[in-house]
């Protein structure tokens, strides 16, 4: 092979994600999979019947790069009906491939060499690439187990005149918290003083358990200028191979990640985006009774787990829940432990360190509950078999 030229160090230094090593040996072992975030046996077959639907007599053309006319339509509506924003949808939604391809475009336009980007560790995997590729310089402020309180002081310390924005998830992965109101005010004040932006994924703003309610920090005095609010049909109606999702903000901010979303996927099937519009205005009963389904389904893996000897930390939305294992090893880290499990239990999880960028954290795991019935009855079967045998 020739001595080739370097590449992007941001991505040459990267391995395989730790979501496709653990899927790959919990497909190697038999392992029921609790470690990928993707939903099972929850998908609606009307959506499914719409979308055969359009593929048989709809276009199969490109659609405008700013997504269908449609599809623009429903997520203004949708955005009004629950979180009370009147957007124009011409000029403050834009549709994406998917919520990561909506991050990615976000903080690429937003960014310039240099710039200061504050992350909340742990963090969804993709954002400090992307962060870095931008040639952003991370500054992360980590949250504490087991509640993951907003650690006030050290964010306030994080902020400098060199902050561009802050990348908020709420309700976030891998930690299932949703952010109260008392700490989104208290956002909200640190980003206005500091004159900067704030991306807000949140792509999981209809899953929030135990009578909490998801409030955008786009809604909040001030703030409609400064944040980019990022939405995934794929979480919605649990359809995440679907890969459609959408950006709002406002006019000015919007036209400059439209130009960066231009040249990364420039837009999406014209086919699923009219069936998620029709999905955001007619499968409304679907999509909000999904948080009480997957409610039940925490539950049972959380009482499972607890059962076993996991400690199970608070989990207030998401499809996801975090456990400490002390209990069984203190000398293994959570990579090790995950990957024992495998072999031991048959059951894969993720390691929480997976989601810091260096010197993470062990001693804690996520689970997905977001499974059947019957698949999280075997888990904890096998979990708790396994338990008792040591």
């Amino acid at each position: 092979m020739p001595d080739l030229k370097s590449a992007n160090p941001v991505f040459q230094r990267m391995g395989t994600t730790i979501f496709e090593t653990m899927s790959q040996l919990a497909g190697q072992t038999g392992a029921i999979n609790l470690g990928q975030g993707f939903p099972e046996g929850l998908e609606p077959t009307a959506l499914l019947e719409r979308l055969a639907h359009t593929a048989k007599s709809g276009t199969h053309q490109y659609p405008s790069m700013m997504g269908t006319s449609g599809l623009r339509q429903a997520v203004a509506r949708h955005e009004r009906r629950f979180w009370g924003l009147d957007l124009d949808c011409q000029q403050s939604v834009m549709v994406t491939s998917g919520g990561t391809e909506a991050l990615a475009a976000s903080l690429l336009a937003l960014i310039e060499p240099g710039d200061e980007v504050i992350v909340l560790e742990p963090c969804y995997d993709s954002y400090i690439p992307i962060i870095q590729a931008a040639h952003g310089i991370v500054r992360s402020v980590r949250l504490s187990p087991p509640h993951w309180d907003l650690p006030r002081d050290a964010l306030e310390a994080a902020f400098t005149a060199k902050t561009k924005l802050i990348v908020l998830n709420s309700p976030a992965n891998p930690i299932g918290k949703v952010f109260l109101p008392d700490e989104l005010e208290f956002l909200a004040d640190l980003i206005c003083r500091h004159d900067c932006y704030a991306v807000c994924d949140e792509v999981y703003e209809h899953l929030v358990f135990d009578g909490l309610t998801h409030r955008p920090l786009m809604t909040l005095p001030g703030m409609f200028d400064r944040t980019v609010k990022i939405g995934s049909a794929g979480k919605i109606f649990s359809l995440t191979g679907w890969k459609v999702g959408w950006v709002t903000a406002a006019p000015a901010v919007l036209s400059v990640i439209a130009k960066a979303h231009q040249f990364l996927t420039f837009t999406t099937p014209p086919e699923l985006q009219d069936a998620v519009a029709w999905g955001l205005d007619e499968y409304l009963p679907g999509y909000m009774e999904l948080s009480g389904i997957l409610a039940k389904r925490r539950d049972k893996l959380a009482q499972g787990l607890a059962q076993a000897g996991f400690t199970v930390l608070p989990t207030q939305g998401s499809y996801f829940l975090t456990s400490q294992y002390g209990r069984f090893t203190d000398t293994m880290d959570d990579d090790a432990f995950c990957r024992s499990l495998i072999a031991e239990a048959g059951v894969a999880a993720i390691p929480l360190s997976a989601f810091y960028q260096d010197g993470a954290p062990t001693g804690c795991i996520r689970f997905c509950f977001a499974k059947t019935d019957p698949v999280l009855d075997e888990a904890v079967c096998r979990i708790v078999e396994w338990s008792n045998s040591l």
